[in-house]
């Protein structure tokens, strides 16, 4: 990537990040780049097109951050541990703010809802992988749909954030919650054979209602 496409991609976020996705502009995309804005014209075609870019490139980089740790995860706990850790570094750096504000600009923006989409993607694909191999030998695996449980873990933690501005106390119990479920996943996990098969047989008859 060029220095000038780079620039731009970084002042696009930049812009995102002080300003919010309705202060979004070729003036101040340049002037958070520091270079001239026909070159957003010229690199990228229209600012349209420049926030998909940064779109994609920023949440590329911030997956790629965050996969060694979450390649170490064996539990849902962890899980929660690592998305905890996540959840307090973006925010240090306004990270999920963007992502967050791209969906918001995205509801009445049908090509952007497209590449927004496809970058949040990216996070439920990284957390689906962890979800698939924590679960595998778990009697409550059949209680779940692994792929809507990381759409679902992912869009919670964007929702989060933006909780977070208004209520951080309300946002602290949902995070609290969500370890307390961890770790009643745990304690049927820990079950012996007897109840185990127990448990399998009422999930099946709940499931095959």
């Amino acid at each position: 990537m060029s220095e000038t496409r780079r620039k731009l991609i970084d002042g696009t976020v930049e812009t995102i990040r002080t300003v919010g996705i309705s202060g979004v502009s070729a003036r101040s995309i340049a002037a958070a780049a520091g270079v001239n804005q026909a070159l957003v014209f010229y690199h990228f075609g229209s600012v349209h097109d420049l926030l998909a870019a940064a779109c994609m490139t920023h949440t590329k980089a911030s997956v790629e951050l965050f996969q060694p740790d979450l390649d170490k995860v064996s539990t849902l706990k962890e899980l929660l541990a690592v998305g905890k850790d996540m959840h307090t570094k973006q925010s240090e750096t306004f990270n999920v703010t963007i992502l967050a504000q791209l969906l918001a600009g995205a509801r009445n923006d049908a090509g952007l809802a497209e590449t927004t989409r496809t970058a949040l993607q990216l996070w439920i694909d990284a957390i689906e992988k962890v979800l698939i191999r924590v679960l595998a030998k778990s009697p409550a695996k059949d209680l779940v749909d692994t792929k809507g449980l990381a759409g679902a873990v992912s869009a919670a933690f964007i929702g989060l954030e933006l909780y977070e501005g208004i209520d951080p106390a309300g946002a602290a119990r949902a995070l609290d919650t969500l370890d307390q479920m961890a770790v009643l996943v745990e304690v049927v996990d820990d079950l012996g054979p007897i109840a185990r098969r127990a448990f399998k047989a009422k999930v099946k008859r709940v499931v095959d209602r």
